[in-house]
């Protein structure tokens, strides 16, 4: 489990740098794994202690713990004023026990399956999970597993669903949900809670269910909620066309690709015509890194559970006639898809427009897309001069001086208040290609005033006019550089990180800017 935020993973920088950082990344995990087993956050809570007086309640040598808590500041989960040692707002908000964001049952979960992750060789070699329960295994002991496990989730669900119910701000949301392996049921809860005509169905195996009533009791919702013991793999014990909502939330992942299509099948069925399914999963297209390494953890840790592509999901979800959002991704590792049987039931929904323009742009197949503020696009008066001089494109057409000029641009971005910028990789044609596509999405969207500035000379015809006429207005744009941008200023700007190249070799960064206002 590598902390990306203390990781330099971007492949332009790659080097012995970027390996030891990668081998070392577990240090980070044993650090935060032991916080939170010797609960250090909860002690810190709510005024601090100085070292000697957390030596004294822990029982710890000063010398070792000194070094324990400077670690702990490095990593950015505390603070040390004076001699006193305090949380940072991160673990006060999540690390501390008993708190309603709790996430430490999660950590946790996630230690116990790093010594699945030290057979990944053998579960290579036997192209699966090698360390599957014994049948013999003592009832008390699948007990406590499973009850943990359902307390991990738990703590991740609660912080999810506060992500999702903002697609049904100012809805008026009535009629019973479906919750389809529903865990701890906290997904669910953030539905009644907020939407007290809502009731629910919570469907999951029947050793799983005992601790999902004892994690919804506290929350008083009585009658509201009633429980249906089924594997989801087998019929499902209800009726067809019977719920307005059905969840399947971190169930794709958990089973393949010859299950998922029975268990749409069968969500569809029980869907009412006006109905609204909601998919919520990890998906490489929104964040590949940490989706590559769930879906190893399911190799490992699964009888046969992958992460699917979005993609895939989405032509499953077209075999059965069902209209759906593109992915909208959430602010953490996961993203959910909308889908319906009436288009209009999806378009009530108060999506923001923005986030799925990002999101439809970014599926196109840009490595990144990222809102900014025309503010920080920097246009300096010098950056035609590395056109002008040095650049043997100067005078080409969609090149200095026929492109827009530095004063030009500025003019122009007096009409917008944001922009997406970017990322891509060569061959230029094709990055290009994309640039333009992301233009028409933006258009088709309703933002006509949508334009793109590109990275490079104009390749998108095999040839230019002699006379050096552009023939192909249509689908030339200016690239930033010749339009008076400067490049790196404002990608840095915009938090990514960009370098110049030192040799023919070096991994190669696009970057083009859509204005979208």
């Amino acid at each position: 489990m590598i902390p990306l935020a203390f990781i330099n993973h971007d492949p332009q920088d790659a080097g012995p740098q970027y390996l030891e950082d990668l081998a070392t990344g577990y240090w980070f995990s044993e650090v935060l794994f032991t916080a939170v087993e010797i609960e250090i956050f909860t002690l810190l809570e709510p005024d601090g202690k100085t070292l000697n007086e957390i030596a004294g309640v822990l029982n710890f040598s000063t010398g070792g713990l000194e070094r324990f808590l400077y670690a702990l500041c490095a990593m950015g989960l505390l603070g040390l004023k004076g001699s006193h040692y305090f949380n940072t707002k991160l673990s006060s908000e999540y690390l501390v026990v008993d708190t309603e964001n709790y996430q430490g049952n999660s950590i946790l979960w996630r230690k116990q399956l790093s010594s699945s992750w030290q057979g990944l060789t053998k579960c290579l070699e036997a192209g699966g999970r090698i360390d599957f329960a014994s049948p013999q295994e003592d009832p008390k002991q699948q007990a406590c597993r499973i009850r943990n496990y359902i307390k991990a989730m738990d703590s991740v669900a609660r912080t999810k669903v506060q992500e999702i119910l903002p697609f049904f701000e100012g809805l008026s949301m009535e009629g019973e949900i479906l919750d389809v392996g529903a865990g701890s049921g906290a997904i669910t809860a953030g539905f009644l809670e907020k939407f007290p005509a809502m009731t629910a169905t919570l469907m999951d195996l029947p050793e799983v269910l005992e601790y999902t009533r004892e994690l919804m009791a506290p929350r008083g919702f009585g009658e509201r909620v009633s429980y249906c013991q089924a594997n989801v793999l087998e019929s499902w014990p209800v009726d067809k066309e019977r719920f307005d909502m059905i969840i399947l939330s971190n169930i794709i992942h958990a089973y393949s690709e010859e299950e998922i299509p029975v268990l749409l099948d069968r969500a569809s069925d029980c869907l009412k015509p006006e109905g609204l399914l909601i998919i919520h999963d990890f998906f490489p297209e929104h964040n590949p890194e940490k989706a590559s390494l769930f879906d190893l953890n399911m190799f490992i840790n699964t009888y046969n559970g992958r992460v699917f592509s979005s993609k895939w999901v989405m032509h499953e979800l077209n075999r059965l006639k069902l209209y759906r959002t593109e992915l909208i991704p959430l602010a953490t590792d996961t993203a959910v898809i909308f889908a319906a049987k009436d288009e209009e039931r999806l378009a009530n929904l108060p999506l923001n427009v923005k986030t799925r323009l990002i999101a439809r742009i970014k599926a196109l197949g840009f490595k990144e897309t990222r809102l900014i503020s025309v503010d920080n696009i920097h246009i300096p008066d010098w950056a035609n001069l590395r056109c002008q001089f040095g650049c043997d494109h100067y005078g080409k057409p969609q090149c200095p001086p026929n492109s827009p000029s530095a004063s030009k641009t500025r003019e122009i971005l007096k009409d917008y208040t944001w922009a997406l910028l970017l990322e891509g990789e060569p061959p230029t044609k094709q990055f290009q290609k994309q640039v333009l596509q992301a233009e028409k999405e933006a258009f088709g969207a309703g933002f006509h005033k949508s334009f793109a500035y590109w990275a490079g000379p104009c390749t998108v015809c095999d040839t230019c006019s002699a006379d050096g006429v552009c023939r192909n207005t249509r689908d030339a744009r200016p690239s930033m550089e010749s339009a008076g941008i400067d490049v790196f200023e404002t990608v840095k700007r915009a938090g990514f990180n960009l370098r110049t190249l030192n040799n023919n070799g070096d991994f190669v960064k696009y970057f083009a800017l859509l204005l979208v206002e």
